[in-house]
């Protein structure tokens, strides 16, 4: 399968292990992200060697698993004040990162057809399933220290565990009577992604802030769009670490994005499930957070049209053809009406 081929297909029937093209020679490639956790098995009080940790769970997954993961792939954090946790409190925590999954699209000898879209993802979940279950509670012998971890799938990376919390939320809205349709359950209609380079959306050899016209145009490949709104600068990176590892403030953007409808709305949140962002030419894979919408943003949201989005409704009517610049603005995440910051272009 080609990822040309796969946008013309409907993005509810595209299995986890299939790449898709958004534009701007940008692709959400599949990976499976898991959270690991570590504990001490053991009374040892010896400092935990973050290295060793990571080699040893490298030759536990080559050599057990027959899984070979890149150093990159594999990022581990020791907690700190190790000396004052109690021995059921972990040690140090992290993430892996599983980006190939050819071994799911290999046929047998003697196969005939190719798999279909409903195989391959029945396949992925069967084989994530068993994945976890053999690296959860898995113990590592560090020089005599034992280790045990716990793994976890974040909702972010599993669709229908994202379709649950939402679903679980509106419900429990309308048993508390908060729901905004009399005896009906609200369903969500807005996508947050943040975590991406603003570089990545921005207008070639213009700026390197995003363009709203860029911007619409990328997510559009996931469905038809109401409302976009996009925050640029430190304001939107508040716990690099939690995001992305070392990151630089001021270099992401985060982009709401509201659908026409909840089907669209979950097709896009399906495509963007357990997926990573990357540009042609680039070795980075950008693992990207999203989630869904509970505070209703565009209630709140400036409802006057920025300079962008006037520009992008001509270019549209093939008035204008100018590259729209980006309107620097950025609302704080938790939306408490605190001003606006301003940046220097």
């Amino acid at each position: 399968m080609n990822s040309t081929g796969s946008r013309r297909r409907p993005l509810r029937s595209l299995p986890p292990t299939e790449a898709i093209e958004i534009g701007y020679a940008l692709s959400l490639t599949p990976r499976l992200k898991l959270l690991l956790t570590f504990f001490r098995s053991d009374p040892a009080v010896k400092p935990v060697d973050e290295w060793q940790l990571k080699l040893s769970l490298l030759d536990f997954l080559r050599s057990t698993l027959s899984l070979t993961v890149p150093d990159e792939d594999l990022v581990l954090r020791k907690r700190p004040d190790l000396h004052k946790r109690k021995r059921d409190e972990p040690v140090a925590s992290g993430t892996l990162c599983i980006r190939d999954f050819d071994f799911i699209k290999h046929k047998r000898r003697g196969d005939g057809d190719d798999d279909t879209d409903d195989v391959l993802e029945k396949k992925f979940l069967d084989w994530r399933a068993s994945f976890l279950d053999r690296l959860s509670g898995i113990e590592l012998n560090l020089e005599g220290v034992k280790f045990r971890m716990t793994v976890e799938v974040p909702p972010s990376d599993d669709y229908e565990a994202m379709k649950r919390l939402w679903e679980d939320y509106y419900a429990s809205q309308l048993l508390d009577g908060r729901s905004y349709s009399k005896g009906v359950a609200r369903r969500p209609d807005t996508i947050i992604v943040q975590g991406v380079p603003s570089r990545w959306f921005a207008e070639p050899r213009v700026s390197s802030k995003p363009s709203m016209l860029n911007t619409h145009t990328i997510f559009s490949v996931l469905g038809k769009i109401r409302n976009l709104y996009i925050a640029g600068g430190d304001d939107t990176v508040e716990n690099a670490e939690a995001i992305a590892g070392d990151v630089v403030p001021g270099l992401q953007c985060k982009v709401w994005v509201q659908f026409e409808n909840y089907d669209e709305f979950s097709n896009a949140m399906r495509a963007l499930c357990g997926r990573s962002m990357q540009k042609q030419g680039s070795r980075l894979k950008v693992d990207y957070e999203v989630t869904w919408d509970k505070d209703i943003f565009f209630r709140n949201a400036p409802q006057k049209p920025t300079r962008c989005e006037e520009r992008m409704q001509a270019s549209s009517k093939n008035v204008r053809t100018e590259a729209p610049s980006y309107e620097s603005k950025a609302l704080q995440s938790d939306h408490d009406g605190s001003r606006m910051r301003r940046f220097r272009d």
